[in-house]
């Protein structure tokens, strides 16, 4: 074999044992990787368990013969070229077979060389279509995915750690607030790793029920449970030779903590009501933008797990801890916003968008734009189309939207008397008071509606509803 040309991940179905071992062994001489089984059935077994480029199939087989085997790969996605081998062949036997999708045919007797140029051939069509797949999809995903803007230090930081990182395998976990573009990072990370050909699956695992979670993480076989009307293949398994994203992963619940961790230590897994195990190679990367530490302490996230994922920490700051990145990433948000004709920012609106304090960072920005370009008038943006709460703070979050984050990570909240202007007290109060008092006031600004409060705050429905359970603050006061 070439230097560069790829080995052929190679199954052999057949029933004669001494032609099997000879097939195995010739061919794992010339530098392929040869997996065997005796007839259909064991070769669908190992199908399943396995990524196989190409399958070697005897026509006549007991159990299940060459035809039926290559039938049924053909209702599978993405299934392997087949070459069929007989020592019986004849022009009908031959034209079923491609009329299959049989990738060639071969006559007992033959030559070892004759079947490696045709493997070689044959694992070439398939990585060039499974190639192919992907870099559609990876168009796709770039041509939708924001490039990341900056030019905050703190962010130039962030970036040094996502180069640094990318080339290894290493588990990665991202921590940050709400909207400060964790799956942003996430994708960065995977299109600078070697895997960048292949997949990046991601996951939001607060945003699934808990009854659907494992299936939609592990997949499931035909018949596992009621509807289940065919084999589905799980993220995971969509996810091999690539990188999967688990956003939220805190919130996974207990029972598939266990199995995660177990697929993770492992490289495998079953889907849901299957007995055999599938082989994968994935990396993993996870965001939370919960205390990790506390939901750790409290029994909610298993420890161990977490070891797991967090081979790598990147923490994301806050958009109000880089307030130098405002204006480029609103300019940024414009252009994609009002494609060709972006509207102009006034000083006015300007000053305002830096002097907010963001309690849900760029989403949160990137909505007040969205609201904002559509109000617009002559192609300028002015504080009358910002969100209230962000042209008059005061009205609507003080003294809490104006709170800056302190050295020590209590958050210091300004606030200026009436009577005397030159006069200005510093509180220190907790992060989790002041994320509090601000959802309270957006709630008595919407009028405890729950979607118009995420909406308001730039974060997604069901973080405002872990909030609201965390803060008790499930019903009007």
């Amino acid at each position: 074999m070439s230097q560069n040309a790829q080995p052929a991940r190679i199954l052999v179905a057949e029933d004669e044992a001494n032609l099997r071992l000879v097939i195995q062994k010739e061919l794992q001489r010339m530098g392929h990787d040869v997996r065997v089984a005796p007839d259909g059935e064991a070769a669908l077994r190992l199908l399943e368990e396995s990524n196989v480029d190409v399958l070697l199939a005897d026509i006549n087989m007991p159990r299940l013969d060459g035809m039926e085997l290559l039938r049924r790969l053909h209702q599978r996605p993405n299934p392997p070229e087949v070459i069929m081998l007989t020592g019986h062949a004849t022009v009908e036997s031959a034209i079923e077979a491609m009329k299959l999708g049989a990738y060639d045919y071969l006559s007992k007797p033959y030559h070892i060389a004759e079947l490696d140029a045709l493997v070689k051939q044959a694992a070439e069509k398939r990585r060039l279509r499974v190639d192919n797949a992907r870099l559609r999809t990876l168009v796709e995903r770039q041509t939708a995915t924001p490039e990341i803007v900056f030019v905050s230090d703190a962010m130039r930081e962030v970036m040094r750690l996502v180069e640094r990182v990318a080339p290894s395998d290493a588990s990665v976990l991202i921590t940050g607030e709400s909207g400060t573009g964790k799956e942003l990072i996430a994708n960065a990370v995977h299109r600078l790793s070697n895997r960048a050909e292949g997949s990046f699956i991601d996951l939001n695992c607060a945003a699934i029920q808990e009854s659907l979670l494992e299936s939609e993480l592990f997949g499931y076989e035909a018949g596992a449970f009621s509807g289940a009307k065919g084999r589905k293949l799980g993220l995971w398994e969509l996810a091999d030779n690539g990188t999967i994203f688990l956003d939220e992963i805190v919130e996974l619940p207990s029972p598939l903590q266990s199995k995660l961790l177990r697929a993770i230590e492992t490289n495998s897994f079953y889907r849901v009501g299957a007995v055999r195990k599938v082989q994968v190679n994935v990396r993993i990367i996870a965001a939370s933008n919960r205390n990790i530490e506390e939901v750790v302490s409290d029994g909610r996230f298993r420890s161990d797990l977490l070891y797991r994922v967090n081979s790598f920490q990147i923490n994301l700051p806050a958009l109000r801890e880089r307030p130098e990145d405002i204006e480029p990433l609103a300019q940024h948000l414009l252009k994609k916003l009002a494609k060709s004709n972006p509207p102009e920012l006034t000083p006015e609106v300007l000053a305002a968008l830096k002097g907010y304090a963001w309690p849900g960072n760029v989403r949160q920005l990137r909505n007040a734009l969205e609201r904002a370009v559509l109000l617009a008038n002559d192609g300028r943006i002015t504080t009358a189309e910002l969100p209230p709460e962000i042209s008059a703070p005061s009205s609507a979050f003080s003294p809490f939207m104006m709170a800056a984050t302190t050295p020590g990570g209590a958050t210091a909240t300004s606030s200026s008397s009436s009577g005397d202007s030159d006069q200005t007290a510093s509180v220190a109060a907790p992060l989790r008071e002041v994320e509090r008092q601000q959802i309270l006031a957006a709630l008595e600004q919407t009028g405890w509606h729950r979607g118009k409060t995420a909406e308001m705050l730039g974060i997604s429905p069901s973080t405002l509803y872990r909030r609201l359970r965390d803060y008790n603050l499930t019903r009007r006061p």
